[in-house]
């Protein structure tokens, strides 16, 4: 059955204070093990701000620490005059998180995987989970889609139907994590469009990870590329387009070497 807006639908923007997100000398162990050390950083309210790094460089648990999933071992992460890691903040703004894998519940049509947050926190009548569900669905243009499953839909539609969920809770602050991972080039861009033009429609703070060199280098107001637990560099997507710093154009602009391939530095490295 189709499922069609409600007469009283209207595409206004979501609106509402945004927040900006400071961490100071966070560091996070996990027994033996040092995650983050001694990370510092600002992001600016209404700021689209992308964390850059190699793989298992911690940029997803300091997004956790944001989102206040994990508990740091020193320092701490404020989202705006919030403690992130206080459960009451949650009351107190509006955060969502779009998970790298979309973490859409299949038996459930994508209404109703966005309309669960609203019912579950009862946050308004059927009427007006109803608007809100389809407010969100066609900022996304994805109103076709509300009856489909996830199993029928392609990955980029997911990533979007995840997207759309997270608007639902009118977001003050928006967590990405990897959200172009597993797409084509065409719908990494598609995605990347989004992120932008929902800051623009919304006025929401963005923070963002990802591997995509594309993406941050195109959207982000100021990316930071984090090694080894430790921010590297913060700056303006122009000042990364030819870095300086070998760790990071090696990173940003990795070159293939068939006489040296990296497999084999790997292999040396540890024997």
């Amino acid at each position: 059955m189709a499922i069609t807006p409600p007469a009283s639908f209207t595409a206004s923007p979501f609106t509402g204070k945004t927040f900006g997100v400071t961490v100071t000398g966070l560091t996070k162990k996990f027994g033996s093990a040092t995650v983050l050390r001694d990370v510092n950083l600002e992001v600016k309210p209404g700021e689209i701000f992308c964390i850059m790094g190699p793989s298992g460089s911690g940029k997803s648990v300091l997004l956790k620490h944001i989102a206040g999933l994990e508990f740091a071992t020193s320092g701490e992460v404020r989202i705006g005059e919030y403690d992130a890691a206080d459960p009451e903040t949650r009351a107190k703004v509006h955060l969502a998180l779009v998970f790298q894998a979309g973490a859409l519940f299949n038996s459930l049509s994508v209404y109703d995987n966005l309309a669960l947050y609203p019912r579950e926190h009862r946050l308004c009548n059927e009427a007006g989970i109803r608007e809100r569900v389809m407010h969100a669905l066609s900022i996304l243009s994805l109103e076709k889609a509300a009856a489909k499953f996830p199993s029928e839909l392609s990955g980029g539609m997911r990533k979007r139907v995840a997207i759309a969920r997270a608007l639902v809770m009118e977001p003050q602050l928006l967590l990405y994590d990897e959200p172009t991972s597993e797409l084509d080039p065409v719908m990494s861009a598609t995605i990347s469009e989004i992120i932008a033009t929902l800051r623009e429609q919304t006025a929401v703070t963005s923070i963002v990870v990802t591997h995509d060199r594309d993406l941050a280098l195109s959207i982000c107001d100021r990316l930071a590329i984090i090694m080894d637990g430790r921010i590297k560099a913060t700056g303006r997507p122009d000042e990364f387009r030819n870095p300086k710093d070998p760790a990071i154009a090696n990173f940003l602009t990795p070159v293939i070497d068939l006489k040296n391939p990296r497999f084999k530095q790997l292999e040396n490295a540890h024997e």
